[in-house]
């Protein structure tokens, strides 16, 4: 009966939030402003949800370092998406083996 209620309630919420906007916003966003500010939303909350798990999901800030920096440089030379995430990944684990044989 509660893991019911559960999903009820998300599926409540999830619903609201993706009806009000089409609710409220009838007409075209005219404002250059907001629609500029709302195309970045996504990629600001896409961010701030994962750079704290990037720092936080390794063991050492040199190997969560060492895997940002390469999935940066790999993204800015505009690979593919599972080849900076594969390529980050590897960098993170080959530097992390490295620390533990030194």
């Amino acid at each position: 009966m509660t893991l019911a209620l559960y999903i009820a309630a998300m599926a409540g919420v999830t619903y609201l939030i993706r009806m009000l906007p089409f609710t409220f916003f009838r007409k075209k966003i005219k404002s250059r402003y907001i629609r500029s500010f709302l195309h970045y939303i996504p990629y600001a909350v896409l961010s701030a949800m994962t750079i704290p798990a990037i720092f936080y999901s390794t063991g050492s800030s040199v190997t969560a370092i060492v895997g940002t920096g390469a999935a940066l440089v790999l993204a800015f030379l505009e690979m593919p998406l599972i080849v900076v995430a594969l390529a980050a990944s590897a960098a993170a684990f080959i530097v992390g083996l490295i620390m533990t044989h030194i």
